[in-house]
Formats: C-alpha cells, structure tokens, sequence
C-alpha cells in the first residue's frame, strides 16, 4: 500500500524571460510582457508530494515536519523575495519559466527524500497557471 503525502508552501519572486542569445525583437515577440527589462513579480505556491509506504512503526511515509524543513532549507529560503535571474545561481544560464522552476526544485528536493518514495511537485505561478514535475 502506497500513501501520497502533500506539503503546501509559498514564495514571492520577480523574475524576467527572456534569452541572452536573441534579439530584443524575438524576445518581445516570444515572452511578451514576462520580457519586462525591470522585471515582474509572483506569489507561487507550491505543493510538494511524496508518495511511499507507510511506516509500519510509525505510521507515516514521511514526516510532515521533515517535509517542510526540506521545502523550507531547498526552497523558501533560497527563493522567497529573490529576482530569480539574478539571485538564484541555478537561472544563471536557465531561462525561470514555470517548467524550469518545477524542475529545478524537483531537483532541489530529490536529493532530500529517500529513493523509495516517488515525489511530484506542483507549482502555481498564479491561481490558474500551474505546472508539475514527477521526474519524468
């Protein structure tokens, strides 16, 4: 029997599309207003899901607490109130669309929880556009 175990969690980052490579034109035409030279904000929320086992000893396939420090250490504070193109080593040379951010705080949080445990995360960059990454 296999139990999913979600955790909420929330961040606020600015954050530009735009690549280094094309020309301000191309960039317009392909990211629109996200090409904003000063910027934009989000208020994304997060939902990190493990699935696994449950504990026979215990009684939980992971525990919650350990949950949200993971999702604090891995991403709260290494993102809330960051510009994500100039403060998060892993935008150096990744264009921060909603699929990159997924899959870089996937990664993030891989590392974290056991190999047994399948993990799916969901990010909102606003209430109705989100993503999600199961490491596939």
């Amino acid at each position: 029997m296999r139990v999913t175990v979600s955790r909420k969690a929330h961040f606020n980052a600015a954050h530009r599309l735009y690549r280094k490579d094309w020309s301000a034109e191309q960039n317009d035409a392909v990211f629109g207003k996200c090409n904003n030279p000063n910027f934009h904000g989000h208020n994304y929320e997060l939902i990190v899901s493990v699935t696994g086992p449950i504990n026979p000893e215990t009684g939980y396939v992971i525990d919650i607490k350990d949950l949200a420090d993971i999702i604090f250490e891995e991403v709260e504070s290494k993102f809330d109130h960051k510009n994500l193109n100039l403060d998060v080593p892993e935008f150096e040379n990744l264009n921060p669309t909603a699929e990159n951010i997924v899959v870089v705080i996937w990664e993030k949080i891989r590392k974290r929880i056991v190999p047994e445990h399948d993990l799916e995360i969901t990010l909102y960059e606003t209430p109705r556009n989100f993503v999600t990454y199961k490491g596939e």
